[in-house]
């Protein structure tokens, strides 16, 4: 593909720096830089989407109501992106932002059509539709310096389905994840993007332990690609349930998430920290 002028200048302008996207979420060295990928490891109903959700709201609120005001990208390779619970989430932040202002009466849905327009969302049905859907996006990165962040819910999607085309080879069966983390590394490399990427446990057999359900098991590529992991999971029950009054009339605490996060590529060490689900999003708690 030759390059413009236009598209030249738009991919060498330095793109904003999401290190500071949550730092609830990382260790103190920061987040994310420049061309780095994170991945949302986790079981089913751990919070993994309602955390992207929460990263995608920091991104393209504008900077007034505390946001990055940047440009996303959403891949939904599982058809579950729910945009209601993301315009709630985004309505809420805006209108926690305007509690001590007299805003416009129109300003609130204004604001809220000035975030959606940030946000680009695809849809993938198999690995072959992902490879060709980043090739698609490449055109944007070069000519929208503002597009910062791309997001993959899941990275996984598709990897009992290779596996079913694969065969009995290993190569065939990683072969397009593999094509496709290859292209996202040098979509990276040109472009110092930011990825963020949920993927899903899997039962590996039914003797498996905890630790082997918190390896990786993805493609080499897509694994060498990971500069940090975060590890989410469900905290126990007991420590979520308030004390019930007599006639099963007490209150009940929300849902309590831990998130571990590791980063092998720095020396820092690893950060927990846990948040529920609320009707506003993700509160850290």
């Amino acid at each position: 593909m030759t390059e413009t002028g236009a598209q030249l200048f738009a991919r060498l302008e330095a793109r904003r720096c999401l290190k500071d996207v949550e730092p609830r979420l990382f260790p103190e060295d920061g987040g994310p830089e420049h061309g780095e990928v994170v991945e949302l490891y986790g079981a089913e109903g751990t919070g993994k989407t309602e955390l992207l959700y929460h990263l995608l709201c920091r991104c393209v609120l504008p900077e007034a109501a505390g946001g990055l005001q940047v440009d996303v990208a959403f891949m939904d390779t599982d058809y579950s992106l729910d945009m209601l619970r993301l315009v709630s989430i985004l309505d809420s932040r805006l209108n926690a932002a305007h509690s001590t202002t007299s805003p416009p009466p129109d300003s609130d849905e204004a604001a809220l059509r000035s975030c959606l327009s940030r946000l680009l969302v695809v849809h993938c049905s198999s690995s072959s539709q992902l490879l060709l859907t980043l090739h698609f996006l490449e055109t944007s990165f070069s000519t929208r310096p503002t597009l910062a962040l791309l997001l993959i819910d899941s990275i996984s999607a598709f990897y009992w389905l290779d596996r079913s085309e694969g065969g009995a080879s290993i190569t065939k069966q990683e072969e397009k994840l593999s094509r496709c983390a290859e292209l996202l590394g040098r979509l990276l490399r040109d472009y110092r993007i930011t990825v963020f990427a949920t993927c899903h446990v899997i039962r590996r057999g039914p003797s498996s332990s905890s630790s082997e359900f918190d390896r990786p098991y993805l493609c080499r590529p897509w694994q060498r690609l990971v500069s940090h992991r975060l590890l989410c999971s469900r905290q126990e029950a007991a420590d979520n349930t308030a004390a019930t009054a007599p006639g099963g009339g007490g209150p009940r605490r929300r849902q309590t998430f831990s998130v571990h996060c590791s980063s092998p590529r720095r020396s820092g060490s690893p950060r927990r920290s846990s948040f529920r689900v609320t009707d506003a999003g993700v509160e850290f708690v």
